[in-house]
């Protein structure tokens, strides 16, 4: 049951994703990666019957609201934001938060590596929480990043 709702909730994405081609590159990679973290811990939430519709709407919330963060965040404050994100994960035990200011935009942020774990491949993967304040406004999103061969860190959820 699980599958099949994650599998509604990637769906539901890609179609929200088409909706969405005429916004900007951060709007998209913002509404994408909303939606998933949406539709995941909808997935988390809901059980039995609800868990469909648990994913589903965390989906579409996640959509707008990740919609929202990235039309908000210039290039800049993605380059500060990804840039502490590569030295928190490499360096920072776990619960050890790293934060990023872009002065000029006011706009700011923390990443906080909660746990790690290792791929099937012995890569390592750090669970973490990351916030993001627009505005005065925060939102909160929480993932999982692995190490590649290269060094770069990715985000698997």
């Amino acid at each position: 049951m699980r599958n099949a709702a994650l599998g509604v909730a990637l769906i539901g994405m890609i179609g929200l994703g088409a909706c969405n081609q005429n916004a900007g590159d951060k709007e998209t990679l913002g509404s994408l990666g909303g939606a998933a973290l949406g539709g995941l811990a909808g997935a988390q939430i809901g059980g039995g019957t609800g868990q469909l519709a648990a994913t589903a709407i965390g989906a579409l919330l996640g959509f707008f609201i990740g919609q929202e963060v990235g039309a908000s965040l210039d290039k800049a404050d993605q380059l500060y934001a990804e840039r502490t994100a590569d030295v928190a994960l490499e360096s920072n035990p776990s619960g050890q938060s790293s934060t990023w200011s872009n002065p000029d935009s006011g706009n700011s942020g923390t990443i906080t590596p909660v746990r790690t774990s290792y791929s099937d491949a012995g890569q390592p993967c750090r669970e973490y929480q990351q916030t993001v304040t627009i505005g005065g406004e925060t939102q909160q999103a929480y993932g999982t990043a692995c190490r590649q061969e290269d060094g770069s860190w990715r985000i698997v959820n």
